[in-house]
């Protein structure tokens, strides 16, 4: 190998040298400059700060104090306005007499079980409007059943509710009797069988009866009703009937829970500091109903003619005692440091709990009814036995006397298990029968976002169960879905209660006075709901049907149970957390956030900001700007607002920043409060605007806010 050649030094010149030297003594000197002007930058920063902070807490009183007499002043107006509006529901609900009896009164509900009972000679439609009578006292049952603080008022709303289920069911199944005993005079030309649909408020009912018994029927169609079955082959020459009933409502979800709620030890909670009622000598406590109850005589309310009722005074007190509470988060040195405060897993577990059902990890195919939620009704699927059909000579009517329609077993067992079905002539087909079909053309008043869940009712269980239904097929442009089952069963459909969560964006946006527009990126589906006043209405950028509910005005609480009762849930529930993924807050500065940001919605637009993920648990961190347009928002008007345990200031970072600062915006101030921190950059006639908000309007949007809950769930 040839050797290598040595490299060559180069040798520096003294001048080269020489300005080497000088370049680094020149960078080290630059260095040193910077490092103190950033030393410097850093002790004005902290002299500013330290400023800042000295004038904001000069200024703590008087805002906390503003800010305290601006929440009482709503919460008392409020609280008289409801009680008002409550009085005279009350009122109305009494002269209505629509035949539903209070559900507080039990002799009134037994009175009205006990005569519904007995009637049997009344018209179809005259029995049709007892059972839409019977389904509202259900649903009122149930409300009573889980706001009772009695504990022995429970069992009798819920020996109420099942008695009245269950002769609910039974009016039913006479309805459908009385319509099969006349089948033979109601023949379809066309088909030589009896079918019938028939609508009403809250029912559908869908009646077919074998008359023809043509060998070659597969199965039948009820256009109007949206709803058709395939019936097997070893039926088609069978006296039998098929109804389909599809209810509206969902009674037996009711007993699931009725049945399968665990029994939970008492726990002894840390009490919120908030005033409790007052007990009466005789040791009862004073009602907290916003109305007086009617008695038991059914003696219409009277209104009390004191300027303010116990009732009244009792919550007031106990709202502005709230408030106080509130605004004492921000007096103290931190979020946790105030002994006279739970601590936040306290606070979590403080509101009464709806309980839960009781775990179905041991059976998968079992539905959990805290995450899925039945919508769109159930639908009875039955086979029954044809009643013996009139038979008419010279004159004379003779009917076979029946006792109540009876079920048509299927599958039927045979000793051998090799047929289901009575002729002899029919080969064996290895003891398997032909499975129940059906479709369903989704309901226009509620919205499917995802394929529904098709469940089945074991009513020996009383569970909503996933098995037993095969082939399913979903057209989800032509809303259909079509399924199979091993027998006729009553079945619903459902959707993931938590499907729309996390949200993946919010905004609340001014559109003038006591008039707002709140928007919500949804997981699956954006809705708008513009407020006015006290009334809402819900906005839907895509969804087939729900013209009951789109574009009309109505109260915050009925929006929010319309909106849940057509499958556009965005409201949050003490189980939401344990299915979706959260941004953990402290409760009490959430609520502290809305507060403030209803206080001032018709002037400022508040929204979503990437940071509030970053800052921690004890703060956060939120759009907002003075906006007195009814147009969107501009991209730069936008500012970043921080909201801790002691102070709240505007940032100067911007929402396409690289990384999270907590250095405030120049020449902003800091505050105790978020409305403070608005303040110092709106205008007069924004300030204007938001002073003369109404209570009605800050409410409604304080509820949406607390129900929605977007600075935890986005």
């Amino acid at each position: 190998m040839p050797p290598k050649k040595k490299k060559k030094k180069v040798r520096m010149s003294k001048a080269e040298r020489l300005k080497k030297q000088q370049e680094e003594e020149e960078a080290a000197r630059r260095q040193a400059e910077k490092e103190e002007q950033e030393r410097l930058e850093r002790e004005r920063k902290l002299e500013e700060i330290q400023r800042l902070e000295e004038k904001a807490e000069q200024n703590r009183d008087f805002e906390l104090t503003e800010l305290r007499h601006l929440l009482e002043e709503n919460y008392s107006a409020i609280i008289r306005w409801k009680v008002d509006a409550a009085e005279k529901a009350e009122w109305e609900r009494y002269m209505l007499c629509d035949g539903v009896p209070d559900a507080k009164d039990q002799r009134a509900v037994n009175t009205f079980v006990t005569l519904w009972k007995d009637y049997s000679d009344i018209d179809i439609e005259e029995e049709l409007q007892l059972c839409n009578c019977a389904e509202k006292l259900i649903e009122a049952l149930d409300e009573l059943m889980k706001e009772a603080k009695d504990p022995e008022l429970v069992p009798k709303y819920h020996d109420a509710l099942i008695e009245v289920q269950e002769i609910l069911h039974a009016k039913h199944l006479f309805i459908a009797e009385k319509l099969l005993k006349g089948a033979s005079d109601n023949i379809d030309p066309d088909t030589r069988n009896m079918q019938t649909v028939s609508k009403h408020k809250n029912v559908t009912l869908c009646l077919w009866a074998n008359l023809f018994k043509n060998p070659s029927f597969t199965g039948f169609d009820f256009q109007e009703a949206g709803l058709s079955f395939k019936l097997p082959e070893e039926l088609a020459v069978s006296d039998i009937a098929v109804r389909i009933l599809h209810t509206y409502y969902d009674h037996l979800s009711i007993l699931s829970r009725l049945r399968h709620l665990p029994q939970k030890p008492i726990v002894e909670e840390t009490p919120l500091p908030v005033q409790q009622p007052e007990e009466s000598q005789d040791g009862d406590c004073t009602s907290e109903l916003p109305f007086t109850p009617r008695s038991s005589t059914s003696e219409p309310p009277v209104k009390s003619t004191s300027p303010l009722s116990s009732e009244e005074s009792m919550i007031s007190e106990q709202t502005e005692e709230l408030s106080g509470h509130i605004c004492s988060l921000v007096l103290s040195d931190g979020p946790t440091k105030d002994p006279s405060w739970p601590s936040l897993a306290q606070l979590n577990s403080l509101s009464p709990p709806v309980p839960e059902f009781e775990e179905t990890e041991n059976d998968p195919e079992v539905v959990n009814l805290v995450q899925y939620t039945t919508l769109g009704g159930v639908f009875y699927y039955d086979l029954l036995q044809l009643p013996p059909q009139p038979i008419r000579r010279k004159g004379y009517t003779i009917l076979q006397m029946a006792d109540g329609l009876k079920v048509f077993p299927y599958p039927i067992e045979r000793p051998n298990k090799t047929e289901c079905s009575d002729d002899p002539a029919e080969k064996p087909n290895n003891g398997a029968c032909s499975p129940v079909g059906v479709s369903i053309v989704l309901p226009e008043w509620v919205l499917f976002m995802e394929m529904p869940l098709v469940a089945r009712w074991d009513a020996a269980e009383a569970r909503w169960r996933k098995d037993g239904i095969t082939n399913i097929s979903y057209e989800e442009a032509e809303g259909k879905i079509s399924f199979e089952m091993e027998s006729f069963q009553i079945f619903t459909l459902m959707h993931n209660t938590f499907a729309n969560f996390p949200f993946r964006g919010w905004e609340l946006r001014p559109l003038g006075q006591n008039s707002a527009i709140y928007t919500v990126k949804a997981a699956l589906i954006q809705i708008s709901i513009t407020i006015e006043n006290s009334q809402c209405m819900l906005q839907v950028a895509q969804g087939r049907g729900l013209s009951h509910l789109v574009g009309k005005w109505m109260s915050g609480p009925a929006l929010q149970k319309a909106m849940v009762k057509a499958g556009i849930d965005i409201f949050v529930n003490e189980n939401t957390h344990k299915y979706v993924s959260i941004c953990k807050k402290n409760p009490r500065i959430e609520q502290f956030a809305y507060d403030q940001m209803a206080l001032f919605a018709s002037a400022c637009a508040f929204s979503w900001s990437k940071w509030n993920a970053t800052c921690g648990e004890d703060n956060l961190v939120l759009q907002g700007c003075e906006h007195l347009k009814t147009s969107l928002v501009p991209e730069d008007s936008w500012n970043i607002y921080f909201m801790g345990s002691q102070r709240s200031r505007q940032l100067e970072i911007t929402e396409n920043s690289e990384a999270f600062s907590i250095d405030h915006a120049a020449g902003s101030e800091f505050h105790s409060t978020l409305i403070h921190v608005l303040q110092d950059g709106m205008s007069p006639d924004g300030i204007g605007l938001v002073r003369k908000s109404h209570y009605c309007f800050v409410d409604t949007v304080q509820s949406l806010l607390s129900a929605t809950r977007p600075l935890v769930f986005s």
